[in-house]
């Protein structure tokens, strides 16, 4: 049923989507079974310029597996400071060999993070850098998930953003890095498009334009 759910989104079936989603939240034995479906009508509501709902459900499930992103009110330096402190304990080299991540709720719960990354990055900036900071502390806890590479692109693209170039030039090329170990590309557009305005400021500019394409070429691929 959710691959079927899946096609139906794909093909924009939407009464198809509808019966089979109801199918599953009707039918589905416990709330983790029905995630992947949840996911499904979230980014249905988001590609329907229904933003602010897509964003509130991703909170409200995520507050059900026990991540809370409300009432956080740190700014993006605070957020940033935070998270770069976390890090200096770790070297490149154990991020990228960090473990795979195994547990298949967690795995969803990264999906609807990476979700809100981008569309509270649209409409709500300053609550943005909270779900980077969940991303990359889950990763390291957990292991890395496909999602993974946008936590760390998203800080490199905040830490630009306050100043620091060379910081923020560093996290995009180790969230490209992270793309090749996490086993999956699905998010490898969304990485290279934020990625490459990072770039910009460091590498030619022929350089970066043919980001672009690669970054087009690979959201493409996975239906972003």
């Amino acid at each position: 049923f959710d691959l079927a759910v899946e096609c139906a989104l794909t093909n924009g079936d939407i009464v198809s989507f509808k019966l089979l989603l109801e199918e599953v939240i009707v039918h589905g034995r416990s709330y983790k079974d029905k995630l992947n479906v949840m996911y499904f009508i979230s980014c249905a509501l988001a590609s329907s310029f229904r933003l602010p709902e897509s964003i509130e459900k991703g909170l409200d499930i995520l507050a059900n597996l026990g991540i809370q992103l409300r009432g956080n009110e740190s700014s993006m330096e605070v957020c940033v400071q935070e998270t770069k402190d976390i890090l200096s304990g770790y070297t490149d080299k154990e991020i990228l060999n960090t473990r795979r991540m195994t547990d298949p709720t967690m795995i969803m719960a990264m999906k609807f993070l990476g979700k809100l990354e981008l569309g509270m990055s649209q409409i709500m900036p300053k609550s943005a850098p909270h779900v980077m900071q969940q991303i990359i502390y889950l990763s390291l806890d957990h292991g890395m998930s496909p999602v993974s590479p946008i936590g760390f692109v998203h800080l490199g693209s905040y830490m630009a953003k306050l100043g620091d170039i060379s910081g923020g030039y560093h996290y995009v090329k180790l969230a490209n890095s992270l793309l090749d170990k996490v086993g999956s590309r699905e998010s490898a557009g969304e990485v290279i498009f934020i990625g490459t305005h990072v770039r910009a400021y460091v590498e030619p500019l022929q350089a970066t334009l043919q980001y672009h394409d690669e970054g087009y070429a690979a959201a493409m691929a996975s239906g972003d």
